[in-house]
């Protein structure tokens, strides 16, 4: 990524130098030497017209290196690469390129930098409703406007029109939501008034869920041969054939890995239905989510515009195919909130009954809005069951329309909840976070200058939401506790970010973001053990097996086992809490961790 960032001194010469050869010839023939800081200056020159973002990103090494003393040369270099900035926003302007004019603005924002007279991101983010709403993609657009409504609020006569399309196309839920943006400033006309304040009913619901079936041909169990079919749900969010599902049923369809036979089918009856074929246009991994298209003529459409957090003890119900069976509908309520079961944000835990079949189906509340969508991934927890929360499903929607797999922003932070705030445990190597010398230890007091103060267990999905929306690419602003201010250039997020950092650092490090124990060099200790144990983080696996704080530790095996999604360390541990009783023993830990940013 750092290009030749890091070159060592070198001379550069014609040749091997003769004994016979003067001096003086000698120095007439070699090339002049050349510092490091000056190689740095070259390495981020080459940047500043093409890729100013990674130029800045540099010369924010090059300050941390190098220090004020030769900073002159950078900030010159910076100034260019932001002029270059404000010139590639303009042209995304002129060429009406909305999204790119609003990365471009965040990235400015992350400077500290306002724009004149060309807007900043929620006037791009609106115009990019209008232009779509214009293209008749309503659903890009309905999605644009509330998220230009999130950063700034709409006008009267900008929600109406976005409320006289949602009552055109039939979507109750998302004329409602712009009603109640509308209303506020001005008078409405009764007919839309009227028609957003409805409801749907159950039956209207279940004509826009289908039932999602990927054929993989046939497996050999016990020498005999059996179809392979994974069943899912799925349900349409835009008139033309756009359906929501779980990346887990559709895997097979886009998961290079695999390399057996997959096709994809939807049906809107039972088993006797015809079958329509679908293909997966994009795919949000760490969200367990999936934009599948089919031509099929959507009855009803689910809405993406509420922002709706249930309550626990609310009342909702499921809808999908449990088993196959089509047009299933369950009741139960939100039995608690704040689950950390994917990679990025919470999930919804729900008792209404859900079997396999129904992942990938809608959870609506009483009042007939979407608030979340069903995912079956967590198979020690039988009978309890969860949904990925409808405003993580809007907040990913964007990049998945985009099409093929969803790229997210990746700092390359480890983070733990405390009681003083987001403590960084882990950087990973060769992160932008790693090459900007961010510190273990400290806390992340903001990013993109917003301060975060979430409920407990909440903190570190409130930090990931900051980032969710930004793209791979753009200038994100980390203070942290230290009063250090970087701006880092953030990259695309591996699958497993863990497994990637576990590849390339010490067993030892590893040790902190996957088991939460966090190791020093035992230096003149008495105990033969080469670690101590520094500190255990909360709720680790490191804390559940009873390790703590001065137990010195030797580690024996570390081993990866990334097709299966988790690691292995084992240890011999001295527990101060046991007399220091020396105990062998073996601690496992997913690969797939919520707490990175």
């Amino acid at each position: 990524m750092l290009g030749g960032m890091y070159k060592p001194l070198v001379w550069f010469g014609v040749g091997l130098i003769l004994s016979c050869t003067s001096v003086e010839e000698t120095e007439k023939r070699l090339i002049p030497l050349k510092t490091t800081e000056e190689l740095r200056i070259d390495d981020i020159r080459q940047y500043v017209a093409d890729d100013p973002v990674r130029a800045i990103h540099l010369i924010g090494i090059y300050e941390i290196l190098y220090g004020k003393e030769f900073l002159a040369p950078a900030l010159a270099l910076k100034e260019e690469a932001i002029g270059n900035l404000k010139a590639a926003q303009s042209k995304a302007i002129d060429e009406k390129r909305w999204d790119d004019a609003a990365s471009l603005a965040r990235s400015l924002a992350g400077l500290g930098i306002s724009v004149e007279n060309t807007g900043n991101e929620p006037d791009f983010v609106l115009a990019d409703a209008k232009q779509k709403l214009t293209a008749g993609n309503d659903l890009g657009a309905f999605l644009s406007a509330v998220r230009a409504h999130e950063l700034e609020p709409l006008s009267f006569d900008d929600a109406l029109l976005f409320l006289e399309r949602a009552v055109t196309v039939k979507q109750r839920r998302t004329a409602a939501f712009f009603l109640g943006v509308a209303e506020q400033a001005g008078e409405i006309a009764e007919e839309l008034r009227s028609y957003a304040q409805g409801k749907d009913t159950a039956a209207d619901m279940i004509k826009g869920v289908a039932t999602v079936v990927v054929d993989r041909g046939i497996r050999i169990e016990q020498g005999f041969g059996m179809p392979d079919r994974v069943l899912g749900s799925a349900f349409f969010v835009d008139t033309s054939g756009l359906l929501i599902t779980n990346y887990h049923v559709i895997s097979s369809e886009v998961d290079p890995a695999y390399e057996g036979y997959s096709r994809m089918y939807v049906r809107m009856g039972d088993a006797s239905s015809p079958k329509f074929p679908a293909k997966v246009l994009g795919w949000d991994k760490a969200m367990d989510l999936a934009l599948i298209k089919a031509e099929v003529k959507a009855e009803y459409v689910f809405s993406v515009a509420d922002r709706i957090i249930p309550q626990v003890g609310d009342t909702v119900y499921a809808i999908g195919s449990p088993g196959g069976l089509e047009k299933t509908v369950t009741q139960g309520i939100v039995s608690a909130l704040g689950r950390r079961f994917l990679q990025i944000g919470d999930v919804i835990q729900i008792d209404a009954a859900v079997n396999h079949g129904n992942s990938g189906g809608p959870v609506v509340d009483k009042e007939a809005r979407l608030v979340g969508i069903v995912f079956a991934g967590a198979e020690q927890y039988q009978g309890l069951n969860f949904a990925v929360p409808a405003e993580r499903l809007a907040a990913a929607l964007p990049a998945m329309i985009s099409g093929g797999k969803a790229e997210r922003p990746w700092l390359g932070l480890t983070v733990s909840e405390t009681a003083s705030g987001a403590e960084i445990i882990y950087v990973a190597p060769f992160t932008p976070a790693w090459e900007q010398h961010i510190k273990e230890g400290t806390f992340i007091k903001s990013i993109n200058g917003a301060e975060v103060n979430a409920p407990q267990g909440m903190l570190i999905p409130a930090l990931q939401d900051i980032l969710f929306p930004t793209k791979p690419g753009e200038l994100v602003a980390l203070e942290t506790s230290d009063g250090n201010r970087r701006v880092l250039m953030s990259i695309s997020r591996p699958d497993m970010p863990l497994a990637e950092a576990a590849k390339k650092d010490s067993r030892e490090r590893m040790a902190a973001p996957l088991f939460g124990l966090i190791l020093a060099p035992s230096v003149g200790h008495s105990s033969a053990m080469p670690y101590l144990v520094k500190k255990v983080v909360r709720g680790s696996i490191a804390d559940e097996a009873g390790l703590s704080a001065e137990d010195p530790v030797s580690i024996r095996a570390f081993r990866l086992f990334e097709k299966d999604g988790y690691a292995l360390l084992d240890i011999r541990v001295k527990k101060r809490r046991m007399g220091y009783l020396e105990t062998v023993m073996q601690l496992p830990a997913a690969l797939a961790s919520p707490d990175t940013l």
